[in-house]
């Protein structure tokens, strides 16, 4: 082999190896919005946005939203990044770790869209904004209002911006930059749950119950008495006490929603007694309706209520009609 093979084949290889080291350890980040939500957040919801675009359901929502372009600062807010959240905006994520925690600054909003970066820092700069240089990226500190935590806000590029508490801000970051490790999609904390629902759903949450202090000091099984004053409601609200997590979603299909809810319980005789009171319940809402709403009686029918063996779920599908009455009946009372 003359030289000039020898000194290719050490650059190839080299070149290789190089390649092969950028791959392992330089291309780790991830812009999956669920991986940068913290393993261990006590709640956390989703919204697509672009699919309540698509539906005449969403048309209604975004109409009740138009306000807000005339709502002083926020419309000049608006007017100046040139963002028009019913168009630019296609996914919202929600988290929150500690949220029994007043001032607590570790709620964290994650938005996927179109966003112009320039004219949004300027916004923000104006508004007091100080732009700030971490390890893993940087993000705006917004100004101190009132004694108050600082807020944050990271311009990740034009599909992502994350927004929160500046800690918040700053963990989600680091989780971006390290391939979502320590975040949600690691498969710890709610994220061993997310089986339990649908994430293209149009909406879902997830919310771990045991980090509410309303549902601490559990005791094991919940004992109610069939002939207390609330029947089944308040046989639920006891049995709520040994549900552990609670998966929320709802799917929009043209002007109508599907709707369900499932509590997880580790308490067998808890689980049944939660199917009979949702179940009593329903049957108390129709008889309730029949006589001025009986166009609801059907609607409720609808809804089933299962026990999986793991958790007690009530699924039923909201016509759009019902939905139309609904927001009619909150227009008068405005």
């Amino acid at each position: 082999m003359n030289a000039g093979h020898r000194i290719a084949r050490i650059v190839l290889t080299s070149g290789l190896a190089l390649l092969a080291a950028a791959t392992a350890f330089g291309v780790r980040r991830t812009e999956d919005p669920l991986a940068l939500v913290p393993a261990n957040a006590a709640t956390v919801g989703v919204i697509h946005w672009n699919e309540l675009r698509s539906s005449p359901l969403g048309a209604q929502v975004f109409s009740q939203m138009d306000s807000v372009s005339t709502d002083g600062d926020a419309a000049r807010f608006l007017s100046e990044t040139g963002l028009t959240p019913r168009e630019d905006i296609d996914t919202i994520v929600v988290a929150m770790t500690h949220p029994a925690a007043a001032g607590s600054d570790d709620g964290l909003v994650i938005f996927e869209g179109r966003f112009d970066l320039s004219r949004i820092s300027g916004a923000l700069v104006s508004r007091g904004a100080t732009k700030q240089t971490g390890v893993s990226g940087e993000y705006y500190r917004l100004a101190n209002e009132g004694g108050k935590r600082e807020g944050a806000v990271a311009l990740v590029n034009s599909r992502l911006l994350i927004a929160g508490g500046e800690s918040a801000v700053v963990e989600a970051l680091a989780r971006r930059e390290s391939g979502g490790a320590g975040g949600l999609m690691s498969g710890q904390g709610l994220g061993k749950h997310l089986s339990r629902v649908d994430r293209d759903a149009s909406a879902w949450a997830l919310v771990d119950l045991t980090r509410f202090p309303s549902t601490q000091n559990r005791e094991g099984h919940v004992e109610i008495h069939a002939d207390s004053d609330g029947g089944p409601s308040q046989a639920i609200v006891g049995v709520m006490k040994s549900v552990s997590l609670l998966a929320l979603q709802a799917s929009v299909h043209g002007d109508s929603i599907d709707v369900s809810a499932t509590g997880l319980s580790d308490d067998a005789e808890n689980r049944d007694l939660l199917v009979d009171s949702l179940r009593g319940v329903l049957a108390m809402w129709r008889i309730a309706v029949q006589e001025k709403s009986p166009e609801l009686v059907s609607v409720l029918r609808g809804f089933r209520v299962q026990n999986d063996g793991d958790g007690v779920s009530i699924s039923g599908t909201l016509p759009g009609s019902f939905l139309k009455t609904l927001a009619g009946e909150h227009r008068a009372k405005k």
